[in-house]
């Protein structure tokens, strides 16, 4: 049993992050603690004490020209990639043999949509809250396949569970093949019910890429219980591994077909050959993985302590800013994890360029990092909760932000 800490500022000396600075954007790039970087530190020096053994031999099995790599004392060849993969299966409800690594959720899903078959005439299915490189990914790939890709409007604010699945329920044809569907949304932030949107696709035969980007450290995770074809997500983010880290799951039926961006020598050894070595690359975010995920057990409490301590930061936030601001708040309780969406007063202007504008005021004239983005043309604020931040975070942006709206 854990002690869970004092969360707030009073973490800050666990990161980088500077102290004289208000970070509320955790969910963009993620932020590495320095117990974790130093772990990488230590990691980088061994293998930098002998690269070829530590690269072709003991970090994957495949060395060169696909071949095993070499054996350790016990006769059996190390594999230090496929431990870390062991290590943090099962914050996914998976096992260490059913994920690969890649670079980041983005390339987690160009890999499943270049390897799934299309044919002209097929569709592809977006949403409007699908994240901006995916969707990209999915027109790129669809095209290349005479195949089309279609977006369906997903009802955002005021959405509840039932009007969010009936949304994907009612944009499949008898041609949709694949559909992309995001576990936390990106920009509005909400928890999003992927099983049941998966069931309705899998009730029609359409196979399921969910984009997690934003779930694991942020909100529990069963990949099994979700139904899903494909998951891709990142771990540099709520997970705490060193950028860039992500990994990716695919259902056993599918492993055989599913294949990296990049062909090297594991070609034709299988999924985790394929995977595991994709050319000489930096391996230590992947190998670190599980020391982020040890920073949250250690460090912060553990799992439980971590999420509810981050979830009602969002939540409380969410409700006294719209009170502040005299704005309405329809977000279900439920479909809120550690991030949320909250709407901005109308008087700080609409669209792309008023949110970049805001965001960037916030930060070189203030010292605050907070993302701020159009929804619809709306400016909404997406509050990262972390355990670093607390109410202080929030009163001191909202402050901030109504001395904007008198004019200062």
């Amino acid at each position: 049993m854990h002690t869970p800490p004092r969360f707030g500022r009073s973490l800050l000396p666990l990161w980088s992050l500077d102290p004289a600075a208000t970070y509320l954007n955790h969910g963009t790039v993620g932020a590495t603690p320095l117990a974790v970087l130093a772990a990488q530190a230590a990691l980088r020096d061994e293998i930098e004490r002998h690269p070829a053994r530590m690269l072709l031999r003991e970090i994957t099995p495949i060395g060169v020209q696909g071949q095993p790599g070499g054996a350790g004392p016990d006769g059996r060849p190390r594999q230090r990639l496929r431990a870390a993969a062991a290590a943090v299966a099962p914050w996914l409800g998976v096992t260490g043999d059913d994920l690969v690594f890649v670079a980041n959720a983005t390339t987690g899903a160009n890999a499943v949509l270049s390897s799934f078959r299309l044919a002209a005439g097929d569709e592809v299915l977006v949403t409007n809250r699908t994240y901006g490189g995916v969707a990209r990914a999915a027109a790129h790939h669809a095209a290349r396949a005479g195949a089309t890709v279609c977006t369906t409007a997903l009802p955002f604010p005021g959405a509840d569970a039932a009007a969010l699945v009936a949304a994907v329920e009612a944009a499949l044809t008898p041609r949709t093949r694949l559909a992309v569907l995001d576990h936390v949304s990106p920009e509005t932030a909400l928890l999003m019910p992927l099983a049941e949107m998966a069931a309705v696709c899998r009730a029609r035969g359409v196979a399921v890429l969910a984009d997690g980007a934003h779930a694991p450290g942020a909100v529990p995770v069963d990949i099994p219980s979700l139904g899903v074809d494909f998951y891709a997500a990142n771990l540099h983010k709520w997970a705490f591994a060193p950028r860039s880290c992500a990994v990716l799951w695919a259902a056993p039926a599918r492993r055989d077909d599913l294949h990296p961006t990049v062909t090297s020598w594991g070609s034709g050894l299988g999924w985790h050959a394929e995977f595991d070595w994709v050319g000489t690359s930096d391996p230590t975010p992947y190998l670190c993985a599980p020391a982020g995920l040890a920073f949250i057990d250690e460090a912060l409490g553990g799992r439980e302590a971590l999420w509810a301590h981050n979830h009602g930061l969002a939540w409380r936030s969410a409700e006294r800013l719209c009170e502040r601001w005299n704005l309405p708040w329809l977000t279900p309780r439920r479909m809120v994890g550690s991030m949320v969406s909250v709407p901005l007063p109308p008087a700080l202007g609409h669209g792309a360029a008023a949110a970049t504008a805001l965001k960037d005021w916030l930060l070189f004239e203030h010292s605050i990092e907070a993302q701020i983005l159009a929804i619809d043309e709306a400016l909404w604020w997406r509050i990262s909760a972390q355990a670093y931040n607390d109410d202080e975070d929030i009163e001191r942006v909202a402050s901030v932000i109504d001395s904007r709206l008198r004019g200062g």
